[in-house]
């Protein structure tokens, strides 16, 4: 979603995320496979369900195949 953990670790501090519907304000909070994140950006807002994870740090094509995208108008699983 973003490309630098500093920015994913500020969207966390600043509550532009909540897992599972809660807002998360920490961010080394645990997440595991079920869980739905939702991370409101600049214009738009994604909601995304954990599917899977990585034993290693990946590109972003690699992420792709750990979520699925939950949030309207964008119904396509990200694995398609």
């Amino acid at each position: 979603m973003v490309k630098a953990r500093t920015s994913a670790a500020e969207l966390v501090v600043t509550g532009h995320v909540r897992v599972n519907g809660e807002r998360e304000t920490s961010p080394g909070h645990a997440i595991k496979i079920g869980d739905v994140l939702t991370i409101a950006l600049d214009r738009t807002v994604r909601v995304l369900k954990v599917t899977a994870f990585n034993e290693r740090r990946g590109d972003a094509a690699s992420a792709r195949v750990l979520y699925e995208e939950l949030s309207e108008g964008n119904q396509s699983s990200a694995r398609d």
